[in-house]
């Protein structure tokens, strides 16, 4: 496969480009056949680093990969647990939210279902240029880490958004800082018996599981949480803010002005961000409790304060901590630091580099979350769920995955037949 032309490539198996892989299959299987999705792991994995044994799914069962948009579709959640055997097990928990390990099959086992859309494992992409035809751009070329080209003309960048690390620990010694998508894979490789000190930044859902599970996966270690914030909060969860996660509003977002736009994302801030899961809430504070009530002074909480340098000394890390209440400085002291700070919401460095390549100052997309090339253009590449700001606090997660899928597939078929001559890998090969 040293070199490979398809019509669709799409980076990055997660559950977007999934459920636009089960799409093409159900509503297009010509163009179906000629899709590839590559994914740079060795299987089908969803936020493999924060898979813990009892943590939840925050979205019901019903906003799969294709329920909302073609309930009787065999590639359904409820279908997965059936096959599986599972089914009576899963209705008699009485939950709409499934184990966060339950996804992660469902993810892996939908894959494995598609037979006509192809899907590599292991195949990381280290770049991807443009393919232009008398100045008209005409495709795209992904350069694989291994050396091979695989040429489309469209494009469809899922692979999610770049960890956010937070400045003043991006200096750090790295095998002495676990961002929360790593956290499993690594915890695992730390000694057990040993006293580490820990601390766990952030102050939202993963940095509270983050808080919790390492108390057990280290079972000698003393964490401390340090956030900004003045306490934690729950996630704002009632049913009429959750119908700004419908499909349908992405509409009213879209066309808001962009000043409306803004302010809805900060009103909505706490529904998905900064907020932790009811469950975990009373979980975290009764291990707290517990702590203090008998003495042990294991488990602590800095709030309201700012990092605001970091350095490794010796062996340990040292925090330099500023209240930014008074204006205070003290010291934290500390073997390991635990990220639980989420992703940065700027563009990823592959979107961006994308843009880069095509001479756009800036990466903007349609309402069908295609990229606004100002150039004239025959190809095109679509974003998921990196359009927040445009599309809604829904973006980046499982709700409208079904329904943006379908967006997107329409999009393509009416951009294909908007341009037949230009149709297929015959004329992309051609290109070069």
């Amino acid at each position: 496969m040293a070199n490979r032309e398809v019509e669709l490539l799409a980076v990055g198996a997660g559950p977007s480009n999934l459920a636009l892989a089960v799409a093409l299959e159900e509503l297009a299987p010509g163009l179906a056949r000629d899709s590839l999705v590559i994914e740079r792991d060795q299987e089908v994995s969803w936020q493999k680093g924060m898979l813990l044994p009892e943590a939840l799914s925050q979205v019901s069962f019903l906003k799969d990969l294709v329920t909302l948009r073609n309930p009787r579709s065999k590639f359904s959640f409820l279908n997965y647990m059936h096959a599986i055997g599972r089914l009576d097990q899963f209705v008699n928990m009485g939950c709409f939210v499934p184990y966060r390990i339950e996804l992660a099959g469902y993810l892996k086992w939908t894959a494995e279902q598609l037979s006509q859309v192809d899907v590599q494992m292991g195949r990381e992409c280290a770049r991807i240029s443009p393919v232009w035809t008398n100045d008209t751009l005409t495709g795209w070329s992904a350069e694989m880490t291994d050396g091979d080209t695989i040429r489309s003309r469209y494009l469809v960048v899922g692979a999610g958004r770049d960890a956010r690390i937070p400045e003043p620990v991006q200096g750090l010694a790295p095998e002495r800082v676990i961002h929360s998508t790593e956290y499993l894979q690594r915890i695992t490789k730390l000694r057990k018996d040993f006293p580490y000190r820990v601390a766990v930044i952030g102050g939202g859902q993963s940095a509270a599981e983050l808080f919790c599970a390492v108390q057990n996966d280290l079972p000698e270690c003393k964490p401390t949480m340090v956030m900004r914030s003045i306490g934690l909060n729950y996630y704002e969860t009632s049913k009429f803010n959750n119908e700004l996660f419908y499909p349908s509003f992405v509409d009213e977002f879209f066309v808001s002005r962009p000043e409306a736009r803004k302010q809805m994302l900060k009103e909505l801030h706490h529904t998905n961000y900064s907020g932790l899961a009811p469950g975990m809430m009373d979980s975290l504070y009764r291990s707290v409790y517990l702590d203090r009530l008998n003495g042990r002074g294991r488990l602590e909480m800095i709030t309201t304060h700012d990092i605001t340098s970091a350095r490794d000394e010796g062996d340990e890390i040292v925090l330099e901590l500023t209240d930014w209440r008074t204006g205070a400085v003290r010291q934290l002291r500390t073997d390991l630091v635990l990220l639980g700070t989420g992703f940065s919401q700027e563009m990823p460095r592959m979107v961006r580099d994308i843009a880069e390549s095509i001479g756009l100052e800036e990466v903007s997309v349609t309402r069908d979350y295609r990229m606004v090339i100002d150039r004239p253009s025959t190809a095109a590449c679509y974003l998921q769920g990196v359009n927040e700001a445009t599309h809604g606090i829904a973006d980046s997660l499982l709700s409208i995955l079904a329904i943006r899928s379908n967006d997107i597939l329409q999009d393509i078929l009416t951009h294909r037949a908007a341009h037949p001559e230009n149709t297929g890998p015959a004329h992309i090969a051609a290109a070069r």
